[in-house]
């Protein structure tokens, strides 16, 4: 059939138009038909960038939160560490996490990640929460709170550097300026809460296993994320590879509750329940929403949070130069947050 003259003129502008106008998927989102979806395509999880999410009131909320609940972990530690071994400690912490940690999920809902990934879960379950709890455990022993701070706190600028360079995250001008201020202010509290006996060489090796530990971990869960991995779903399952990992430590568990004054077990609980589950799923909340550079160096506020709890809980003064550092460490911290013009990868 032969349509009129200029009809075929017609007929291309109306399907031009219609492809112009968004349509619904099968889960009722509406996208444009001009633009591939967002997210994975027949299993390719190649277009998903790693990009963080737009930042809100919510993420700053959050971030809180964790900073606030991992300064007390210090605290903790202190109360639970003499009558726990390191593993020991770790075991009945991971337990408890892992099981609030497993209705957080079954109330959010499980979304397993892609099977191929299932391995890279796995191993980064172990490092955070299995050898990152042992070695800081162990290091604590040997080590005063402030020279571990300072070790462990080394993870942060490894962050920065190595998910500019691999995460291609770029080195932003406020990450770069307040990273370093930031962990001056952990040095001077440090140095002013190290006891005059000289450091233990094992202690450091294991703080620095953690500090290790830590930067791996967040690059790692920083990867996973960005893959289209479920935030509450990967917590959990760390969780429960890490806990599967200290097992081993069953034997000595059983007989530290055994002899353990019910004070110190409540704290392992506190551990558990407050610094593990809701903190690490915070922190996986703010990871995702924020890029794994400025994400890592929020925590630099933990030592100046824990100096303050310290205070008011177990009443150890702070010295003048602790003051100053803690300053320091929130000074550099609002300086990451700051926005310096368009960001450059």
């Amino acid at each position: 059939m032969t349509l009129p003259s200029g009809a075929d003129g017609q007929l291309a502008e109306n399907e031009r138009m219609l492809s112009l106008q968004p349509v619904a998927d099968v889960g009722g989102r509406w996208h444009d038909r001009r633009m591939p979806k967002t997210g994975r395509l027949h299993g390719d999880d190649s277009l998903t960038t790693a990009k963080p999410r737009t930042q809100g009131p919510l993420v700053l909320v959050a971030a809180l939160v964790t900073v606030v609940l991992w300064a007390s972990a210090f605290i903790g530690i202190r109360g639970a560490g003499p009558h726990f071994d390191p593993g020991a400690l770790a075991l009945l912490r991971m337990a408890v996490g892992t099981a609030v940690l497993a209705i957080i999920a079954v109330r959010h809902g499980i979304r397993l990640p892609d099977r191929r990934h299932w391995w890279l879960v796995a191993v980064w379950g172990i490092g955070w929460f299995c050898v990152y709890n042992l070695a800081l455990n162990a290091a604590e022993r040997t080590l005063d709170a402030g020279t571990a701070a300072m070790v462990v706190n080394l993870a942060p600028l490894m962050v920065v550097v190595f998910s500019g360079l691999f995460l291609r995250e770029g080195f932003p001008k406020p990450l770069i300026i307040g990273a370093p201020i930031a962990f001056l202010g952990v040095v001077l509290i440090g140095m002013n809460s190290s006891t005059s006996e000289g450091p233990d060489i094992t202690g450091l090796l294991l703080a620095l296993l953690a500090a290790v530990m830590y930067a791996g971990c967040t690059l790692l869960q920083k990867r996973l994320l960005s893959a289209g991995t479920d935030a509450t779903t990967l917590t959990f399952l760390g969780a429960a590879a890490g806990t599967v990992a200290l097992l081993p430590w069953v034997g000595s568990l059983v007989g530290a509750l055994q002899t353990a004054p019910l004070g110190s077990t409540l704290w392992v609980v506190y551990l558990g329940i407050f610094p593990t589950a809701i903190a690490f799923t915070t922190w996986a909340y703010v990871l995702q929403r924020s890029t794994a550079g400025q994400t890592s160096a929020t925590t630099y506020v933990v030592p100046a949070i824990a100096i303050l709890m310290s205070w008011a809980i177990l009443g150890e003064v702070p010295t003048p130069l602790m003051f100053v550092g803690g300053a320091l460490c929130l000074l550099g911290v609002l300086v990451t947050r700051m926005k310096w013009g368009r960001r450059t990868a």
